[in-house]
C-alpha cells in the first residue's frame, strides 16, 4: 500500500491546510466536523486503504480544516476488530494522518461506564488501557521498532491541559483506564466484575488499536469517552447500539467544548 499517494492526493484537495492534530471520532459523535472552518471533505471511498466505514453512526469521510488557528484533520469514523477480524484495520488511516504532518491524535469514542458516579453522557479522559483481546495492531510488522514503549501512551501533558479545561467550563471530567474488548457482542456480567477487579473504568470496542499505531508512528495520543450506558449488570437496561447512539447525543455538547477549547490553546 503506497500512503505516499494517498497523502498526495489529500494534499491536492486540501486548500493547502497542514494538520498537526489529527482526530478519530467515535460512534454517534460524527457531528463534531460541523465545527470545522474552511473545511473540505473526502470520502473513504477515494483513500486508497481506508476502510468501509461499516457501522451505524461511523460517516465514512475525512475532513481537513481549522479551528480557531489549528489546522487539522478528522477522521469522521472508524472500523472496529470485530467487523472483520483485522486488528490493523486502521493502520492505513492512522499512519495517513502522521505523514500528513500530524504529531497529535486525539481519539474519541462511546464507551460503557464502570464507575458509578460517570452515568451515561458524561465524559471520560483516559489515562491508560487494558488489551483483554490477545491481538495487536503491530502483528506482522518486521522492524525492531514494532516494540513500542507504551509509557505516557496517554499524554500526561494534554491530560492536564484537558482537566483545566473542564474546569474552566465547569464540565465533569471523570479519568480513568479502558478496557478494550473485541465485540461485536456486549459484555456479560462476569466480564465486567472481571473487568474491574483489573482495573478498568470505562469498556469498548475501539481505540486501543489506534492508539498502539499512533505511538508506533511516533505521535502524542489523548483519548475521550463520551458514556453512553452502565456497563452489563450495573443497571436494569437492555444494551444495544441504539441506546449507544441516543446517549451519545448527551455527552456531545461537552465533548465539544473540550475539544475546541484544546485546539484553540493548541495553537
Amino acid at each position: 500500500m503506497n500512503i505516499n499517494k494517498t497523502v498526495e492526493y489529500i494534499q491536492s484537495k486540501s486548500h493547502a491546510i497542514k494538520p498537526k492534530v489529527g482526530i478519530i471520532l467515535g460512534s454517534g459523535l460524527g457531528s463534531f466536523v460541523d465545527v470545522l472552518e474552511d473545511s473540505v471533505s473526502l470520502s473513504y471511498d477515494d483513500l486508497d486503504g481506508f476502510p468501509d466505514a461499516g457501522v451505524s453512526g461511523h460517516e465514512g469521510n475525512l475532513h481537513l480544516g481549522k479551528i480557531h488557528n489549528t489546522e487539522i484533520v478528522i477522521c469522521q469514523g472508524r472500523v472496529h476488530y470485530y467487523e472483520s477480524g483485522i486488528v490493523d484495520a486502521m493502520k492505513i488511516p492512522v499512519r495517513t494522518l502522521a505523514a500528513l504532518g500530524c504529531e497529535t491524535l486525539i481519539l474519541t469514542n462511546a464507551a460503557g461506564s464502570l464507575m458509578e458516579e460517570a452515568t451515561p453522557g458524561s465524559v471520560m479522559l483516559l489515562n491508560d488501557h487494558i488489551n483483554f483481546t490477545g491481538v495487536n495492531p503491530l502483528f506482522g510488522e518486521e522492524s525492531t521498532q514494532r516494540f513500542v514503549d507504551m509509557n505516557d501512551a496517554y499524554n500526561e501533558s494534554m491530560r492536564s491541559t484537558f482537566h483545566s479545561i473542564a474546569k474552566d467550563k465547569n464540565i465533569p471530567l471523570y479519568e480513568g483506564v479502558y478496557i478494550w474488548f473485541s465485540g461485536p457482542s456486549f459484555e456479560t456480567h462476569a466480564e465486567i466484575r472481571a473487568a474491574k477487579k483489573l482495573g478498568a473504568d470505562a469498556v469498548g470496542m475501539s481505540t486501543v488499536p489506534e492508539v498502539i499505531l499512533a505511538r508506533h508512528a511516533g505521535m502524542k495520543v489523548a483519548a475521550l469517552s463520551v458514556m453512553t450506558n452502565m456497563a452489563a449488570g450495573m443497571s436494569d437496561e437492555v444494551l444495544s447500539h441504539e441506546q449507544t447512539m441516543e446517549n451519545a447525543d448527551k455527552g456531545i455538547q461537552d465533548l465539544k467544548s473540550l475539544l475546541i477549547r484544546f485546539l484553540e490553546l493548541y495553537s
